[in-house]
């Protein structure tokens, strides 16, 4: 069993881990694990499969991630969960920020609370993609505004709303996917916006927030930033999170097994680490893909260990107080009438099963 943990988080194929997985994640040693709706039926089969994943390695504490945004990307849902709203719902429910900066903090509250009584310690939540006229609907009414300002404020109350019940939100898709005209799911989104218009737009609620624990990243190739790269496997691009937006948390890629990018997975994994990702995710549960992404990675050590330890660190292990009855009453009647579930499949599942 290799010693050292590795700079990677992975999924896996179904609702308990079979042997084989069980076999190379104690060899992999991944530092998380993110789950999917195929790995979801109940409470306590979530409950046991989470805790099958951290005997794995042989730790407790590892994070485990879930996309439980509301809306189209909600991977715990009826007749177990409760449906949520997608971010734009909150302020067409409110009509006004303060409100909706309240609602939304109280609803990422009560998602905490259904995420932590599984044992679940991260959402990849908030959206921060500013979405402008005419840009791909892969992000559409994810996002919670369609400015900057209020997309930050908005983001914050779902962060702090997450961290009050002891579960650690992601900032996405860094530094922003909202001017993309593609899917990255399918294709390379290519930006060719000047670094003057990104900053005050898209990169504006990635600096506003850019005192959170973990961030994943956009498979978005900026022409300001590197002509020929995504953020994700590119220098410049992480420098630009780091150096230009402030961020000090963990980094972890998207999905190594989107489209958008190129090469083995080896390789994607490779240029992602070397490009200054700490850590790389691969979320569809394949093991002769994640075998591919094991050889790409290399042990979590040095400033991503000092990050990655610093995230955990800001996990309540003791939440805020919360009546839950109570609050969940709150919260549908403010949403009452106004949020209806989406047409068709939810996005994540049968049209691009791997989402985040």
């Amino acid at each position: 069993m290799a010693s050292m943990t590795s700079a990677a988080i992975y999924g896996c194929s179904g609702l308990r881990l079979t042997a084989e997985e069980r076999a190379f994640f104690a060899e992999a040693r991944p530092w998380g694990f993110i789950l999917f709706r195929r790995n979801v039926e109940s409470s306590d089969q979530v409950r046991a499969l989470v805790q099958e994943l951290r005997d794995s390695i042989g730790s407790d504490d590892a994070p485990v991630l879930i996309d439980q945004e509301g809306g189209r990307v909600q991977r715990l849902g009826p007749p177990h969960w409760p449906k949520y709203p997608p971010g734009a719902a909150y302020l067409e429910a409110t009509g006004n920020v303060h409100a909706a900066r309240e609602l939304v903090r109280l609803g990422a509250r009560l998602m905490a609370h259904d995420l932590k009584a599984l044992g679940i310690t991260v959402d990849c939540v908030p959206v921060l993609d500013v979405p402008v006229p005419g840009a791909h609907d892969i992000i559409g009414d994810r996002a919670y505004a369609r400015d900057p300002a209020t997309v930050a404020q908005l983001g914050r109350a779902a962060a702090e709303g997450l961290l009050a019940g002891g579960v650690l939100p992601i900032i996405k898709h860094i530094p922003g996917h909202g001017r993309a005209f593609s899917d990255s799911h399918h294709d390379l989104p290519v930006v060719e916006e000047s670094l003057e218009t990104l900053d005050a737009w898209d990169f504006a609620p990635f600096k506003a927030l850019s005192d959170m624990p973990l961030a994943m990243t956009a498979h978005v190739v900026f022409t300001a930033v590197d002509a020929t790269r995504p953020a994700t496997t590119s220098r410049e691009g992480v420098r630009l999170m780091r150096e230009h937006l402030g961020f000090g948390g963990l980094i972890m890629s998207d999905d190594l097994s989107m489209k958008a990018l190129s090469g083995s997975l080896t390789e994607r994994a490779e240029q992602s680490l070397k490009a200054g990702c700490d850590v790389v995710l691969h979320c569809n549960g394949d093991l002769d893909e994640m075998r591919q992404v094991a050889k790409g990675t290399h042990g979590l050590e040095g400033g991503a260990k000092a990050q990655a330890e610093a995230a955990l660190a800001r996990i309540l292990h003791t939440p805020e107080p919360l009546d839950v009855t109570e609050a969940r009453a709150r919260f549908e009647a403010a949403l009452a009438g106004r949020f209806h579930a989406p047409r068709g499949p939810d996005v994540g599942e049968a049209q691009t099963p791997e989402l985040t």
